[in-house]
């Protein structure tokens, strides 16, 4: 896959939240909200993540990364496989990527890491004048 830029990593706030999780400062509900849409995600564009759900220790959590941007139009705000990310990097100049886990067994999620991808140069916009 083409080279992450802008890369941010979120294990500092999954930790916090899962030490307040386990004190009981933070409640269940609160942690394992997963809505339909994500476990549909998770069960059809997933990747498996390789470790098990820290809440329910159940299940192996499974990685779903949702793209955003203002190239992808109609795509934006879907859920994409490894290859459809590697697809999309060379044909979009520049779009961001959410990797989220989620686990399929109590519904816990936290959002992972977020990076840009594309080629880098914006495609340019055709111009309609009036009339078309």
């Amino acid at each position: 896959m083409r080279t992450q830029r802008h890369v941010v990593d979120y294990t500092l706030q999954r930790r916090a939240l899962l030490a307040g999780y386990r004190a009981g400062r933070v409640g269940a509900d609160e942690v394992c909200d997963a809505g339909p849409y994500l476990l549909r995600a998770a069960k059809f564009h997933g990747r498996p993540g390789g470790w098990d759900c820290p809440v329910c220790r159940r299940e192996a959590l499974t990685l779903v990364s949702w793209v955003y941007g203002d190239e992808l139009k109609h795509a934006a705000g879907s859920a994409r496989t490894p290859e459809e990310l590697e697809r999309m990097a060379n044909l979009f100049g520049e779009f961001t990527v959410y990797v989220v886990e989620v686990c399929r067994a109590c519904r816990w999620n936290h959002l992972v890491q977020s990076y840009v991808l594309g080629t880098g140069t914006p495609h340019r916009r055709s111009r309609r004048t009036a009339g078309q």
